[in-house]
């Protein structure tokens, strides 16, 4: 009897000793099996936060090249631009005409500032021209009853003569005035920028010599 209850207390003690190196194993397990978890959601955000931001930074890219207009011509005749969108369409290109404001040159205007009125500008008017000095009333704008004195392509030039009018007892002013000239485009629908490349543009350069082509935002055009 007494080696039979000896013979359960050893089988009792070998149990708890196997069970107890199972449950060391499963725990030290368990966080590497949760931080292997935790890494594979990470790779997955990280991934996911990868796409995002690579189809964002696609659209951003078909937005700003949708934001530019392609143009082809820069004609002081509005014919010739219609002759161009005809050829254009001929080879299944549409476009539409357009025109921009192109600055050609700054010319510099001497004048007098009005006086308190008309008829005191008059008298002044005619006291240069006793002094044979060229000038004219000017009947419009912000300087109206002033007197012009002319329109000069050169600063130096227009210094001159306000120093010389200086000189004569006058107070002459200086304002440099720009002079666009406008110019007509045609504006290439987005959906056939494809097809201009640079065999077409050389192809209708020998028609049209000084066709020019360039990109613009398209908040400039005026339409």
């Amino acid at each position: 009897m007494r080696w039979l209850f000896l013979g359960l207390v050893i089988i009792n003690a070998l149990y708890f000793v196997w069970a107890q190196q199972d449950f060391d194993g499963a725990a030290e397990l368990a966080p590497a099996l949760n931080n292997t978890s935790q890494f594979e959601l990470d790779q997955v955000k990280l991934l996911g936060e990868s796409v995002g931001d690579t189809r964002r930074q696609s659209t951003v890219n078909k937005s700003s090249a949708q934001m530019e207009i392609m143009l082809l011509g820069g004609f002081s005749d509005e014919k010739t631009a219609e002759k161009l969108q005809q050829r254009l369409l001929s080879l299944d290109i549409n476009s539409q005409l357009t025109t921009l404001d192109s600055q050609v040159d700054v010319e510099y205007w001497v004048y007098l500032e009005p006086l308190a009125s008309r008829q005191a500008s008059v008298r002044q008017l005619k006291e240069l021209q006793a002094r044979k000095i060229d000038g004219y009333l000017i009947t419009q704008g912000d300087l109206v009853n002033g007197i012009s004195l002319g329109m000069f392509s050169r600063e130096d030039s227009a210094q001159g003569v306000a120093e010389r009018l200086s000189a004569a007892g006058y107070a002459p002013l200086i304002r440099a005035v720009e002079r666009s000239q406008r110019l007509y485009w045609v504006a290439i629908d987005n959906s056939a920028r494809r097809l201009i490349d640079q065999n077409i543009l050389q192809l209708l350069m020998q028609d049209f010599s000084d066709l020019k082509h360039l990109l613009i935002p398209s908040d400039k055009i005026g339409k």
